[in-house]
């Protein structure tokens, strides 16, 4: 029988780890998911079992290596970003894998924006908000400061990066993962920023590449990417199919907006409402504004049920009214705030929570009310990007795109823009596959990679 010629594509989620192959028209042939208990860091707090992700990764590899069924051509990574792999000269991490929700000590970072300028200039310089761990040049720059300095720490490798170097023990830094809230790249000038090479950072951080190049395998000479940070490597398809200007809205557990055409510098006001700028597989940047919004939906979700005893499909069912368009263009008006000024406290709560349950008459009656609450959150998160670079599509992908009270909301609130529901399969898995396409297949990539269903807006 003859091999099925095919890509391997690990997706390492926080939550899902996920090993696929692609075929040569960019369908899925095989999946393989795995979930990993959390292990304590040296202080305690929870984070990544890396001794067991790194044993998974190899270990499956090597089983669909030797699938009678496949041809293996290539092999790349996307990876969950903020977090950053600290090895010796051989590769071998020397430190946990340090979770980015770890608090960042506080004396160290008022010490260090004291040093470069103040917290405004350095988030404005690094198109990134001020955010603790998650900015993880900062957690590199902690570790160097740290006791653990005298650990033999030869490379600090972005996660994507570090599991493409388990298979070509070469090390390299790629540009979607560096270039993402890392607080280590300088937007003004495409480098790195001054305090990198100041705090004696910079002799740690291999060589930066784009994230199209393969390096050979250690064992053969199979091609292997470099990796790319999965909000970047979802992009990619979108980026394949679509070249008129658009906005695409990722939904999950944060609502991220990426506006891929929208190149304008960050404003202080961008930036303490949670909107910064990150880089494209190709070095360009994507200016993203983020939502809580999934996170927000699950908790008042689980408040709902409890509150009016139904089960947890209940709001699957629960139909979109018109009449909810005068309740959002009410709200609109008298409450979302100036676009001109920091409402991170708008942007954190949907007000939801301050409604009294007992006013409304039924659990759907009270569902569509949060959604209401919920996308002028989502209004005001999108005009941050579209207020001064409009387009005329809006692609929502993920879970709310299936959710036909916050698509037709959305398509009321944007009239002159088409809002489109889009789906794509394990779109930062295929991106990373589309991000190395010549390298392993001969064949034109296809038209047809995004699904799209355009929703109107109904009076």
């Amino acid at each position: 029988m003859e091999k099925l010629p095919v890509i391997a594509i690990f997706d390492i989620g926080k939550t899902n780890k996920k090993l696929f192959l692609w075929n040569k028209n960019y369908q899925i042939v095989f999946e393989q998911s795995q979930n990993f208990a959390e292990i304590p860091d040296e202080d305690g707090f929870m984070g990544e079992d890396l001794a067991a992700v790194q044993s998974w990764v190899l270990a499956s590899f090597a089983e669909v290596q030797q699938d009678a069924r496949f041809n293996i051509l290539a092999l790349n990574f996307s990876g969950y970003g903020a977090t950053v792999v600290f090895v010796n000269a051989e590769g071998k991490a020397v430190l946990p894998l340090y979770n980015y929700l770890k608090p960042f000590p506080a004396d160290l970072a008022k010490a260090f924006y004291a040093r470069y300028g103040g917290e405004s200039e350095v988030a404005r310089a690094t198109a990134s908000p001020i955010l603790g761990s998650l900015n993880s040049g900062m957690m590199a720059y902690w570790m160097a400061k740290s006791k653990n300095q005298t650990k033999e720490i030869r490379w600090v490798l972005h996660w994507p990066n570090y599991l493409s170097s388990l298979f070509t023990h070469q090390f390299y830094t790629e540009l979607t993962s560096v270039g993402c809230h890392t607080h280590l790249w300088n937007f003004d000038h495409q480098r790195y920023h001054d305090w990198v090479e100041k705090e004696g950072l910079r002799p740690l951080l291999p060589e930066t590449v784009l994230a199209n190049q393969t390096f050979p395998m250690s064992s053969s000479n199979l091609p292997v990417g470099v990796g790319l940070h999965d909000s970047s490597s979802a992009l990619i398809p979108y980026l394949m199919q679509f070249k008129e200007p658009f906005l695409l809205l990722s939904t999950g557990t944060w609502c991220i907006s990426m506006h891929p055409f929208n190149a304008q510098p960050l404003t202080p006001v961008e930036l303490k409402n949670d909107v910064l700028s990150f880089l494209q597989y190709n070095g360009k940047p994507v200016k993203a504004a983020r939502l809580f919004a999934g996170n927000e939906h699950e908790i008042q979700l689980k408040r709902l049920q409890a509150h009016f005893g139904v089960d947890k499909k209940a709001h699957l069912t629960v139909p979109y009214s018109t009449h909810l368009n005068a309740i959002l263009s009410n709200q609109i008006e008298n409450k979302m705030p100036s676009l001109k000024e920091a409402n991170a406290d708008f942007l954190a709560n949907s007000g939801f929570d301050a409604r009294v349950l007992g006013d409304f008459d039924n659990f759907d009656q009270a569902y569509q009310q949060f959604m209401v609450d919920l996308v002028v959150q989502q209004i005001y998160s999108l005009r941050l990007l579209l207020d001064s670079s409009p387009v005329d599509r809006i692609l929502v992908d993920g879970g709310f795109s299936k959710n036909d009270i916050y698509m037709h909301l959305l398509a009321f609130a944007f009239p002159a823009v088409a809002i489109y529901g889009a789906e794509v399969a394990q779109a930062s898995s295929l991106g990373a596959a589309l991000a190395i396409h010549s390298t392993w297949n001969d064949q034109e990539i296809p038209i047809n990679l995004v699904s799209l269903k355009r929703y109107e807006a109904c009076e």
